[in-house]
């Protein structure tokens, strides 16, 4: 049984929510190790002709 499917989420956003109501049940000292895990960081390649291509400097320093 999918209870989260019949309440209108997808697993990713279920699992969200069943993660950080964990971290916010632990004990005060676990929970600033367990609230860097929540931090991520995502990286974007494009790709051309099926290989992936490197940027110009120039082009990273203009979307900081």
């Amino acid at each position: 049984m999918k209870v989260w499917r019949d309440a209108g989420l997808t697993y990713i956003h279920y699992s969200n929510i069943a993660a950080r109501v964990v971290r916010e049940a632990l004990r005060v000292e676990l929970r600033a190790e367990a609230a860097k895990r929540n931090i991520s960081h995502v990286k974007f390649t494009p790709w051309e002709n099926g290989r992936p291509v490197r940027r110009k400097k120039e082009e990273r320093e203009s979307e900081s």
